[in-house]
């Protein structure tokens, strides 16, 4: 991969906290990586303890990124991703799935914590025909974000922007909305925009388990209601099946039958 871009006094500079459970951490313990610590291990248990279905939920999400990311390539014909809140590398991140059916892909992911930057560094390798670059910065600051990513990306040209489970770290549902507009203001015509989060009035015990770990002391995680996560893709076309369990939108052939989550996402372009 490039170098990645650093800004001083942001996650490049910052020491990691093993003393209190991290999101992405306990995210990349559920999907059975190795990249965490004892704390993120226990708040993980302590989660699924109360409700199981968040590995489901985990693994179905990574499924959901693959098969978007797929379309977005073989059908979209899309080549350039800025992919915000990336997590922990795993299986199939954006840059793998997408270069493996377009080695010309470019990539850039954006984080903001200081583990997250430490492995992007060390494993999200480019192909050679393409680029994977790693952008510290934070969602909340969209125009840093963008200003970054175009030492890489080209936003002439169409471009997907990913946003997976990261939406719900920000509390105040207008202020979400404020980002993904003046993000996606910034990109041309025939861009899309992939979302995913977890949803509100789906699964009580859900709502239970989140609502315990947002009194952790972790960044807290708020789901939405599925019409919340639908107003995001306001001013775009909405492509088929819409916002749905990230589990039936459009589901591999062995999994027709996939049961419904209280994860949901959709895919849109821009017009």
């Amino acid at each position: 991969m490039s170098d990645p871009e650093t800004t001083p006094g942001t996650a490049a500079h910052q020491k990691i906290d093993s003393s209190v459970p991290h999101s992405a951490r306990i995210w990349n313990y559920w999907l059975g990586g190795k990249d965490n610590y004892p704390v993120d291990e226990e708040a993980g248990d302590a989660y699924t303890a109360v409700f199981p279905g968040i590995v489901t939920i985990a693994r179905s999400s990574r499924a959901f990124l693959r098969r978007t990311i797929t379309y977005l390539v073989t059908e979209a014909g899309i080549r350039q991703f800025l992919d915000i809140g990336t997590g922990l590398p795993t299986a199939d991140n954006t840059h793998e799935v997408a270069q493996r059916l377009a080695p010309e892909s470019r990539i850039v992911y954006v984080d903001n914590d200081p583990m997250v930057l430490a492995h992007a560094r060390a494993l999200l390798y480019s192909t050679p025909e393409g680029a994977t670059a790693y952008v510290d910065s934070n969602v909340l600051t969209p125009e840093r974000v963008l200003e970054a990513a175009a030492r890489t990306l080209d936003f002439s040209r169409p471009t997907a922007l990913i946003l997976s489970n990261i939406l719900g770290h920000i509390a105040d549902h207008d202020e979400a909305r404020s980002v993904v507009t003046r993000l996606m203001d910034a990109l041309p015509s025939g861009s899309h925009l992939s979302v995913n989060d977890g949803s509100r009035g789906i699964d009580p015990g859900f709502e239970q388990a989140q609502d315990g770990y947002n009194e952790s002391g972790a960044v807290p995680y708020n789901l939405r209601t599925v019409d919340e996560i639908t107003s995001f893709f306001d001013g775009l076309e909405l492509l088929e099946p819409g916002v749905v369990p990230v589990t039936r939108w459009r589901p591999d052939a062995d999994a027709a039958d996939a049961p419904v989550i209280a994860e949901h996402g959709g895919l849109a372009r821009k017009p």
